[in-house]
């Protein structure tokens, strides 16, 4: 379905959204149980810690539907209700590394405000409009070269390959994203990328570049990293030979959350509790958040503050993708060695120490040297357009 046959059926989404959520509500009240509950690597009882575990909840970035944003590449949707949940559940499993990054995994969110420069920095990055590098509008724009027509729906792999390009354009977070092929992580090649320094343009970007406040940082020894592991963990369900293994993932440090849900439904998981999976839901149309350059955003509608959803972990549709944060090269380490001793119920992909001899050479994606202005560099039918006014007159 392409995106004016969408925006036809919106009125109808809209219609019924707010009777589902509602409907939702009585779902939602956490179990009262002695089984412990894992969100993101963090383990809490929901006996005594009840409070603790929902503003962990509540600190995680909250993507949904957004409506009256600026047309996507200037004629297209300017909604992406009913098309664009994948796209959100990407913002967010990116956005919570960059959390992790800049802010620590300790870090909560607080309603009352007075949250630090380096959280409205990462905000800023997903607005809803073309000059934020992480915006619907720029990985809507990117999925054209991964075969995605504006207003189609995304799977696992295809987000994640378009996070992975659009990271590139990030200077100021300076993240390597590494999205695992042929369910085979390659620890030579996630070590060459992150060590690799991310190259500035030629010429310096202009002021509207494409991270608010971005600026060159000094370049370290490693990169933080943002691993993606899409997956295949059945035909029509999951195997249920795969459900503790996904389990275990959500114990993990580093663990990041993952990408997934029921078809054509995508749901952002960061959790679980007995059999039932903890996810955020980006199935919700609010409008888009205005902001001028240099002021502050109102954040409070970026932030899920009900109880978190659950859904049997039965009932997950097996096209996921597992998301692991590892901010330097002895945590990256540390995620080896857990990995590799828990190797018996984490059945779901290998790792190697080395390139496979009959795969191609592995190339550290980079920053192609041309002059943009950040936000407007895209690429579409693996062709990149060299030059503002080349965008401009093939967007019109």
């Amino acid at each position: 379905m392409q995106w004016w046959q969408m925006l036809h059926t919106e009125k109808v989404l809209a219609k019924y959204e707010n009777q589902i959520n509602v409907f939702s509500e009585f779902l939602e009240d956490l179990p009262d149980t002695d089984e412990p509950v894992w969100v993101l690597g963090e383990c809490y009882n929901v006996k005594t810690e009840k409070t603790k575990l929902l503003s962990d909840v509540h600190s995680r970035l909250w993507f949904t539907y957004r409506k009256k944003f600026s047309p996507i590449g200037g004629t297209g949707p300017s909604s992406d209700t009913g098309w664009g949940c994948m796209l959100r559940c990407g913002q967010m499993i990116l956005a919570q590394a960059l959390v992790c990054s800049q802010l620590g995994r300790a870090w909560r969110w607080r309603a009352e405000g007075g949250q630090p420069e380096e959280y409205h920095r990462i905000l800023h990055c997903f607005l809803d409009k073309k000059d934020s590098c992480y915006s619907v509008h720029q990985m809507a724009q990117m999925g054209v070269g991964e075969g995605k027509s504006v207003g189609e729906w995304y799977g696992p792999n295809t987000v994640a390959q378009v996070l992975k390009k659009l990271a590139l354009f990030d200077d100021w977070n300076s993240l390597a994203v590494y999205v695992s092929m042929d369910n085979t992580v390659v620890i030579e090649d996630i070590k060459k990328q992150c060590r690799q320094a991310s190259r500035g343009s030629r010429l310096r970007p202009r002021p509207s570049t494409m991270c608010p406040h971005s600026q060159s940082q000094s370049r370290s020894d490693w990169r933080p990293l943002l691993l993606v592991i899409p997956l295949r963990l059945g035909i029509n369900h999951i195997n249920p030979v795969y459900i503790q293994a996904l389990k275990e993932c959500f114990k993990i440090p580093q663990s990041c959350g993952v990408l997934g849900g029921k078809p054509n439904l995508a749901y952002y998981f960061i959790g679980f509790v007995g059999e039932e999976l903890i996810y955020l839901d980006p199935h919700t149309t609010q409008s888009a958040v205005e902001s001028e350059a240099g002021s502050g955003v109102d954040d409070q509608s970026y932030h899920c503050l009900r109880s978190p959803r659950r859904m049997k972990i039965t009932n997950l549709d097996p096209s996921v993708a597992l998301g692991f944060f590892c901010k330097s090269e002895d945590d990256f380490d540390s995620w080896c060695n857990l990995v590799q001793q828990i190797k018996r119920n984490l059945r779901m992909f290998e790792l190697v120490e080395n390139h496979p001899p009959h795969w191609p050479p592995f190339v550290p994606p980079t920053k192609p040297e041309v002059q943009t202005t950040g936000a407007e560099f895209i690429e579409s039918s693996d062709k990149l357009f060299e030059s503002e006014e080349e965008f401009e007159i093939l967007n019109v």
